[in-house]
């Protein structure tokens, strides 16, 4: 199948041949051993992915539902959570939270800017809480979060860690096993994504990884306020996949089998560094065009741009131009809405891609009445696609 449109939005990301192939292959019953292979194939490299010898899920969903089964195995009705928000997605574990009786604290940052690590640690001083979340890469602002700051801090006040992968996984290194900011236990407990976005897979997958304490934490709760987003009842099922709790989206499996087998063939310090290099390479071409990111650098996600308008143009009629063009970004959310744009670069995403994406950008510049160089700012994307980060 060829792809009609280049779709560079912060999820859905483009989608490669092999993997829509898997989408359609025959389907089978969710039961039968053949599918079971392949579905704790999945599971087995879900584990490779994360580094973890602790239990992974997936199952039928959205990141949204991730958020929620991660919550909820994690933190009883009364607890206290505490959430650090870098923008609109950070914000919603407040609702979840709140739904289910949880008391929830928050630390809200200025869109583009980091949650202040004091603030934080003043915070986990002064209250007793069950867990913090941490949105890894948050959709909407192109901020990433600091793990090898904040895990530490969150491990050294006995919360459990919660990150938000789902702009992230895939991309940015979450890493179950790993001792961050070489702390001594210093580790994360949760990691939550969807399929949708570096993983490259179809929107339909909820993905949660739950290490050694989690899963404490988990058996201490007992009953909890859920009953599909319960791990326990999904238990039997990942152990052995021709047990049966809730249908699984057999035909997502096949995709989300055949992309982590590309994510870990391409190997995780290669693919950091290509997302690394694809965002930097990206804002720096746009700046070209007088459009200024959000997020500063040191602190923007390799995976999503959030970019700023120049003076006079137009947001519908920008990125109405651009699909017309088959180029699709998205616009901005809350007080962003019409002032900027979001711009993918991650999973499948090409330098190809990239390149023809930003020539789009600025032949739409042109005919919206801005003079700019697209040969400048596709040599700038060319240099910052050379450069070897790890130099």
């Amino acid at each position: 199948m060829t792809n009609k449109e280049l779709l560079l939005i912060p999820g859905p990301t483009p989608v490669t041949d092999d993997i829509y192939d898997a989408l359609a292959s025959e389907t089978m019953g969710h039961t039968d051993p053949r599918f079971a292979a392949i579905y704790k194939r999945a599971i087995d490299n879900t584990k490779k992915l994360f580094n973890t010898d602790g239990e992974v899920y997936i199952v039928a969903g959205s990141g949204t539902l991730a958020m929620e089964m991660a919550l909820l195995n994690t933190v009883a009705v009364g607890e206290k959570l505490l959430v650090l928000s870098n923008g609109y997605f950070g914000d919603r574990f407040i609702k979840l939270g709140q739904a289910f009786g949880i008391e929830v604290d928050v630390l809200q940052a200025e869109w583009g800017k980091h949650v202040d690590p004091a603030l934080v640690e003043e915070k986990l001083a002064n209250s007793n809480y069950a867990a913090v979340t941490i949105t890894h890469a948050d959709t909407s602002t192109g901020v990433a979060a600091n793990l090898d700051v904040l895990i530490p801090l969150v491990k050294r006040y006995g919360a459990l860690s919660i990150v938000d992968g789902v702009c992230a996984t895939a991309a940015l290194e979450e890493d179950l096993s790993k001792e961050y900011g070489d702390q001594k236990g210093a580790t994360i407990d949760v990691v939550l994504t969807g399929s949708q976005k570096a993983i490259g897979v179809p929107p339909g997958l909820a993905i949660v990884a739950f290490g050694k304490n989690a899963l404490d934490k988990r058996q201490q709760i007992g009953r909890i306020p859920a009953y599909y987003a319960d791990i326990k009842n999904w238990r039997s099922v990942m152990d052995q996949p021709t047990n049966y709790f809730a249908t699984p989206a057999v035909n997502l499996i096949y995709a989300y089998d055949v992309a982590l087998e590309k994510v870990l063939k391409e190997s995780m310090p290669v693919r950091i560094e290509r997302h690394t290099k694809y965002g930097k390479a990206v804002r720096a071409a746009l700046s070209t065009y007088g459009m200024k990111p959000l997020a500063s650098e040191d602190i923007a996600a390799p995976t999503l741009s959030c970019i700023l308008y120049p003076e006079g143009v137009d947001d519908a009629a920008f990125r109405k131009a651009l699909a017309d063009k088959g180029v699709i970004v998205a616009g901005s959310l809350a007080h962003l809405a019409g002032k900027a744009f979001r711009i993918g670069h991650m999973g499948n995403t090409t330098t190809e891609m990239l390149e023809e994406a930003i020539v789009k950008i600025g032949e739409t510049l042109k005919e919206l009445g801005l003079e700019v160089n697209t040969e400048a700012a596709v040599e700038r994307l060319k240099e910052e696609l050379a450069i070897n980060i790890n130099a």
